[in-house]
């Protein structure tokens, strides 16, 4: 296999095919991630998404429809705690665009989301000034995105986005990542034609208890799961539900939306779906890392 390495939207990237992908593949690829990440990252002050919250208005785009329906479900799912507003709560705890990781108090996310912001396939609209924050699904979104730019490539492909990764071919043997201890893992899986996604409480954290996953509802962080694999054919559904599984409705997603899982507890407990390929186990071998 042949790899490609480079960094992204805040993340290290690798792209491993059977043969060195040609400069005009590549040049594709970068021109998707480039327009994606122009479009959604609230950490660009030039980007539509930073736009549509200073300002409001629409922004044109048909990830729109794709993400914003998922996280209908996710916030109906999780009885509100899942958000794309959450954006100015994550801010509030200084997880802002400058990273300045200076915490102030809390802030609870808009609850009435849906009725400030609607879409249609053609992009998203705010009535008023909204900040959105894709955080929960938009690396899966955008790992599709490059895959299915990667169509007429022959043979085997992985896309490998900080640990969020979607195969096409044969069987990935993928370590899942002990959330306290990046030199262990909790147990492995093989991802064969489909994507697998994490999110965990020791990435991206800060400040004493201070990470990404927030209830939204309170502005704080989660306390009770520190880590999520998912399991499905794409990997916007497999982040979505890596997300919802730190909330008491994420297995029953998981379920209505075929998607197999783990999760970990602070406590270091584990629970997986019924249907779970995934061998468990305390501390683990070799294999790709799988951890936002």
């Amino acid at each position: 296999m042949a790899g490609w390495r480079f960094e992204a939207i805040g993340t290290h990237w690798e792209i491993e095919t059977s043969s060195p992908l040609p400069e005009p593949v590549r040049s594709a690829v970068s021109a998707v991630i480039e327009r994606f990440d122009r479009a959604w990252s609230r950490f660009r002050a030039d980007s539509e998404v930073s736009r549509l919250g200073r300002e409001g208005g629409t922004l044109a785009s048909a990830d729109a429809a794709p993400m914003l329906d998922a996280y209908r479900a996710l916030t109906t799912a999780t009885d509100g705690a899942v958000n794309p507003l959450v954006a100015d709560s994550l801010a509030a705890l200084g997880y802002d665009r400058e990273y300045s990781l200076v915490p102030r108090d809390p802030l609870a996310a808009p609850a009435d989301w849906t009725e400030r912001v609607s879409w249609t396939s053609t992009g998203v609209t705010a009535s008023a000034p909204a900040l959105l924050d894709v955080g929960a699904l938009g690396k899966g979104r955008l790992v599709d995105l490059v895959m299915t730019e990667l169509a007429e490539v022959p043979d085997d492909v992985v896309v490998d986005a900080g640990g969020d990764l979607r195969v096409r071919g044969s069987g990935e043997r993928v370590a899942l990542e002990h959330p306290y201890d990046p030199r262990k893992a909790v147990g492995v899986v093989e991802v064969r034609d489909g994507a697998l996604c994490a999110s965990a409480v020791n990435r991206r954290a800060w400040g004493d208890g201070l990470h990404h996953v927030l209830d939204a509802r309170t502005g704080v962080p989660v306390r009770t799961w520190a880590a999520a694999w998912a399991l499905a054919p794409d990997a916007m559904i497999a982040d979505a539900v890596a997300t919802a599984l730190f909330f008491d409705g994420g297995p029953a997603l998981a379920l209505a939306w075929g998607v197999e899982w783990v999760r970990m507890t602070t406590d270091g407990r584990l629970q997986c779906s019924p249907g779970c390929p995934a061998e468990l186990f305390t501390v683990g071998g070799p294999g790709r890392a799988a951890a936002d």
